[in-house]
């Protein structure tokens, strides 16, 4: 995988074409798996390829003047620093419009930042000409909540600054935050309660659940941070998100951890097994909040797996 400052121009022009050709073909999915129940949204979708289609023609017909026909294959999964795409969200049926317009304000959000960055380091008038063209042709793009919402936006700048600002968190806080903390709060656990019914001495149990949460925290949080430079997807700096996603791995390893400071074994379990369930309830309530996951979905998907770690525990150092 490359990092993006070291494409040279003709791997930028060819990654800026397949991305047209992907977006223009994902959003013809979109157009298809909405026209039976959303004609009107699916008509917009369908308005957008054919602009994706547009933007790669000026794109290769550029390339094919400097660069020749021979197109190298060169997509998003290989260079650094790209959202990655939900699976296959295209190819769903049926598909949810809100979840279809978030995906899609997301798309144009990246590319935007793309031909932005691109137009930064190309060196040729030409180049640079037509990067900073597609930049402002996809900033320009009226908003997907504007085209598909049945209300219309009136706050105009502010509305499109606040939701900048809101996607930057999301982006730089909430999803690493939350990637820590169920990281942190599952996968400990395990080795947690297992010391527990193994040994019955709360002292020792508290050291494990320490020892795991700040080495699950340190590892967590490199593994953030060496995952995306933040240069394309926006993201922010990889300090910032290893930091508050290894932070809330630590945190959440912690809060059943601490209980065991506690001298009576069982009334320390108890109080740790309290906490456990706070903090499921709580991440489910941010996939709710902030990810647009249905909250009895969110509590479901994360108490199931919650509880297979949590018993697993109990049964090894039990046995």
């Amino acid at each position: 995988m490359k990092r993006f400052s070291d494409l040279t121009e003709q791997e930028v022009l060819a990654l800026a074409i397949t991305n047209e050709e992907e977006d223009s073909r994902i959003y013809r999915g979109f157009a298809e798996g909405l026209r039976a129940q959303f004609p009107s949204s699916a008509k917009v979708f369908d308005e957008m390829a054919e602009e994706e289609v547009v933007h790669r023609t000026w794109l290769f017909d550029l390339y094919r003047k400097k660069f020749g026909d021979y197109l190298p294959l060169i997509r998003r999964q290989d260079v650094k620093g790209f959202i990655t795409h939900k699976s296959s969200l295209w190819l769903m049926r049926p598909l949810g419009l809100d979840e279809v317009r978030k995906f899609a304000e997301n798309m144009e959000y990246e590319a935007e930042r793309f031909y932005r960055k691109a137009a930064e380091t190309a060196r040729d008038v030409s180049t640079r000409q037509l990067l900073v063209k597609l930049a402002e042709a996809e900033a320009g793009h009226e908003t997907l909540a504007h085209k598909l919402s049945e209300q219309i936006l009136t706050t105009g700048a502010r509305a499109a600054e606040d939701e900048t600002a809101r996607r930057m968190f999301v982006l730089q806080f909430v999803q690493p935050g939350l990637v820590g903390l169920m990281d942190g709060s599952v996968s400990t656990l395990a080795p947690l309660f297992a010391a527990a019914f193994a040994t019955h001495n709360t002292w020792e149990t508290f050291l494990v659940g320490m020892a795991a949460s700040v080495g699950a925290g340190i590892s967590m949080g490199f593994a953030e941070a060496l995952s995306d430079d933040g240069s394309l997807s926006g993201r922010g700096t990889p300090w910032l998100r290893g930091t508050v996603c290894g932070l809330m791995t630590m945190i959440g390893g912690l809060g059943h951890t601490l209980p065991y400071l506690i001298p009576d074994f069982w009334y320390a379990t108890a109080v740790a097994v309290i906490v456990v369930a706070a903090e499921l309830a709580a991440i489910s309530y941010i996939r709710y909040r902030y990810m647009d996951t249905p909250f009895l979905q969110a509590t479901f998907q994360i108490v199931v797996g919650g509880v297979l770690v949590f018993l697993a525990g109990i049964l090894i150092g039990s046995s």
